[in-house]
């Protein structure tokens, strides 16, 4: 099961930085989401300033392609103390920090069910919300190479104003294939992802955004006066990783419980299990109402958002049980609750809602999320390409997420290590619970345990 220790990783400042840059994509004719790789050490020679240097050229020529994302939102005053706020992008810098930590190998990031507290220093732009980067103009989009004992970590934190987490990990995995391009790089028009469409989307009831209400007003004079601090509870988190074999078990287990109707996903099985084990963990009484939320994406659901739509393109959805009813009717039951949010997802309600928000507006705030140990929310997707994002010498060992938004119950998914239908999870709880979910039998009985 691994150590909780941190061994490799002491001292008062593990990470050191050796450089911070602006970099701005080169002339071209044409809350934060975040999240890292672990990679394996370089090749003797291929390390320092040099090394550095060319992942920052090639994050340069990424930003070329993507170029919103060197942008600045900025805010602009309107009639009626009004304001709109913007995404600028007239020559901006996205921010690159170079890194080193010595101290702290590959084995203290994986080699437990528990992710060390040095990780969050890897990530830039630490605990920024959303609007900070408009009323102190603070990039976008924030990446960070850190150079460790025995291998490397790269990460970026991007604003959740500006893209979703399809956007961020189409960008990571242009980066990606640039630099493992070389030296000679690669040209932009033969990346093999997905090029981006900027083209502003906004739904209207019968028409596009060109003659919707845009930029949409917010009814405050100051966006600072709207901006909302939650107090943060005290988690701690573990990777958890279920294997393809173990995934087919759980599917098959929900679709047994469920009418011949139903169809239960892969990763609707998968939550549910950690759903109801997570209501264990917080040992929550069975009237308790307890909720699941979720990102439903809209590209390939909504007409006229593609797949490289560079945006938000995601709908919360809620699932919403008793304790009670999660733990005694079993996975299945559990797993079609999700299944039913997922399939009533609706163009027409989603559309009527937009048209409405510009109205009447409304904002979602994460404390909101979080109902003191009642809810899980999850972010990320296992069909994100995260172990193809190899930068040239070598796929990723890991990956994992950054201090952005972690509250008691957020739970992060990403496809996992061996690929294949195995996933992996990112569980933030309350420090006791956590303890009492690696002790349940029933959930460990999934998970691959790290050697």
């Amino acid at each position: 099961m691994g150590s909780k220790e941190q061994t490799g990783a002491r001292g008062a400042d593990p990470v050191r930085i050796i450089s911070r840059r602006m970099i701005k994509p080169p002339p071209s004719p044409s809350d934060s989401g975040e999240a890292g790789i672990l990679l394996p050490k370089p090749p003797a020679g291929e390390v320092g300033e040099r090394f550095v240097d060319t992942i920052a050229s090639s994050f340069e020529r990424a930003l070329a392609k993507f170029y919103p994302f060197a942008g600045r939102l900025v805010v602009e005053p309107h009639d009626g103390g009004t304001i709109a706020v913007l995404l600028q992008c007239t020559g901006e810098r996205a921010e690159f920090t170079h890194a080193v930590a010595p101290s702290v190998a590959v084995a203290d990031i994986v080699g437990s069910l528990h992710i060390p507290s040095v990780v969050w220093a890897f990530f830039p732009l630490n605990y920024v919300l959303g609007a900070d980067a408009a009323t102190e103009s603070l990039p976008v989009l924030s990446a960070q190479v850190t150079e460790l004992a025995d291998g490397v970590f790269i990460v970026m934190s991007m604003n959740h104003s500006v893209g979703d987490g399809t956007a961020f990990w189409e960008f990571f995995n242009t980066w990606s294939e640039i630099n493992r391009g070389g030296a000679t790089g690669i040209d932009l028009r033969e990346v093999s992802s997905v090029a981006p469409v900027l083209q502003r989307f906004f739904y209207h009831p019968t028409i596009f955004i060109d003659t919707s209400p845009v930029p949409v007003r917010l009814p405050f004079s100051k966006l600072r006066d709207d901006v909302r601090r939650f107090k943060r509870r005290t988690v701690e988190e573990c990777f958890f990783t279920f294997s393809a074999v173990s995934i087919q078990k759980l599917k098959a287990m929900a679709n047994s419980e469920t009418a011949a109707t139903v169809t239960i996903s892969s990763l609707q099985a998968l939550l549910a299990h950690v759903w109801r084990a997570v209501s264990r963990a917080w040992r929550l009484p069975p009237e308790q109402e307890t909720s699941y939320s979720l990102m439903i994406g809209c590209r390939g659901r909504v007409k006229g958002i593609t797949r490289g739509y560079m945006g938000n393109a995601v709908v919360l959805a809620k699932a919403s049980s008793t304790v009670g009813g999660i733990l005694d009717k079993g996975l299945g039951w559990t797993a079609w609750q999700l299944n039913r949010v997922v399939a009533s997802f609706d163009e027409a309600a989603m559309v009527e809602w937009l048209d409405r928000w510009t109205r009447e507006l409304d904002f979602l705030y994460m404390g909101n999320l979080s109902s003191r140990g009642a809810s899980v929310v999850t972010g990320s997707s296992p069909r994100f390409d995260v172990f193809g994002n190899n930068f040239g010498w070598g796929e990723p060992v890991a990956v994992r997420s950054g201090p952005v938004n972690k509250l008691d119950g957020k739970l992060t998914v990403f496809e996992g290590p061996e690929r294949g239908g195995s996933m992996s999870m990112e569980v933030c709880i309350a420090p006791e619970a956590l303890e009492r979910l690696i002790a349940d039998e029933e959930f460990m009985e999934a998970v691959s345990v790290p050697m």
